[in-house]
């Protein structure tokens, strides 16, 4: 049954998953195929639209270039993995407060850039918003709506962000 398979121990959304994955196997192909974690979504798989974006250890990358292999030792953290019991995550909910979900296959990839950004430098400008979504295509909104939600999240409308209690 996992005669082309290895054993990959992953660290998703706070908690340790075992997979059997082939070792050519990216990131986005683990998470969807093995996982059934929909959310994040698999686009160019060249890394050029954004839309397979999650955090490894707080950070956004793209995972269709990420093998799995890559990733073990790290912590995966993907759009599922931003709602608490305390709800929707404040970037998810301005989201859908600002209209930034159209046809919404690239907002949880925006989303989980957006939260890098905040994360790295939660007094991010408009000019830096929009700097660090330079990596993620959407091809609905214009930006304007997404760097409306992002700024509301900044600017505290949906509570203190940098206390949010994550995964």
């Amino acid at each position: 049954m996992y005669e082309d398979k290895m054993k990959f121990e992953l660290n998703v959304n706070g908690k340790r998953r075992v997979v059997y994955a082939h070792p050519s196997m990216t990131l986005v192909e683990v998470l969807r195929q093995e996982l059934n974690l929909t959310g994040t979504k698999q686009g160019c798989d060249d890394s050029n639209c954004g839309v397979c974006t999650v955090l490894l250890d707080g950070k956004a990358v793209k995972s269709c270039t990420m093998l799995v292999v890559q990733a073990v030792g790290h912590s995966i953290t993907t759009i599922e993995g931003l709602e608490t019991e305390k709800g929707l995550h404040p970037l998810q909910q301005s989201f859908i407060d600002h209209f930034a979900v159209q046809c919404g296959y690239c907002t949880p990839g925006m989303i989980m850039t957006a939260k890098s950004i905040l994360d790295e430098n939660p007094n991010a400008t408009e000019d830096d918003i929009r700097e660090g979504l330079h990596g993620n295509l959407c091809r609905c909104t214009g930006y304007k709506s997404i760097v409306e939600a992002i700024e509301a999240v900044r600017d505290g409308e949906y509570g203190d962000f940098i206390n949010w209690q994550e995964v």
